[in-house]
């Protein structure tokens, strides 16, 4: 029997990136809806992946990771917006604190919802500049995690088996969890994509974030899709 201790690789990867994946494939799915054409269009929605570099302390703690964004905004005029913002950040923990714990696997990861003012120095009808920034919440856990083995009671119907099998699972050892508020700001470029009102955007931004402990502090470059 499995206990609460002990997680399935399978449950664990869905129940972690469940979220973030369903929010950037609905987000996605719904941006023809409600789309305007011209420039009297005010409301925009967007979706977005790219690498998460760490910066500052916390850089020799965890390890560069990946990111998903996904977030909707409104132009109050040609120069001036906003956007709200979900992002979700997947990183690694570097080998020295493994190493220096004595546990063999962690990961951590930093969910964050953000609203940003936007100023568009660049509106040009095919290529666009931006400076944004902004502030929200942010929740970073960190967990270690070591590899076993659990007792799981399975059905073939193709065989016909009914009874134990043994799996690998990943037993988590410990984790720490910090939520904090925190700041962001950067850079981006659009590139408009035909005439549909769709763009292509590309942005660097820093986050920083008041976590217990270790200050996050990331640099996530995007790419995606802004509708």
């Amino acid at each position: 029997m499995m206990t609460d201790s002990m997680r399935l690789p399978k449950r664990k990867a869905i129940a972690k990136f469940t979220l973030p994946v369903l929010t950037l494939m609905v987000l996605t799915i719904t941006l023809p809806v409600g789309a305007q054409t011209g420039s009297d269009r005010k409301w925009n929605v967007s979706a977005g992946v790219g690498v998460s570099p760490l910066v500052g302390d916390i850089s020799s703690r965890l390890s560069t990771g990946w990111h998903v964004a996904a977030g909707g905004g409104y132009d109050i005029t040609r120069s001036v917006g906003f956007t709200v913002e979900y992002m979700y950040n997947g990183l690694g923990v570097s080998n020295s604190v493994l190493n220096s714990l004595r546990v063999p696997n962690g990961d951590a990861h930093v969910h964050s919802v953000t609203f940003n003012p936007i100023w568009h120095f660049k509106t040009g009808e095919r290529f666009g500049a931006y400076a944004i920034v902004g502030g929200g919440y942010y929740r970073r856990t960190v967990e270690f995690t070591e590899p076993t083995t659990a007792i799981v009671n399975i059905f073939d119907p193709w065989w016909g088996y009914v009874g134990p099998v043994f799996i690998p699972v990943n037993r988590v050892l410990g984790s720490a969890t910090s939520n904090a508020g925190g700041v962001n700001g950067g850079l981006g470029t659009t590139i408009a994509l035909g005439h549909s009102g769709a763009k292509f955007y590309s942005e660097i931004r820093y986050h920083y974030a008041n976590t217990h402990r270790s200050r996050t502090q990331m640099l996530p470059i995007t790419f995606g899709i802004r509708w």
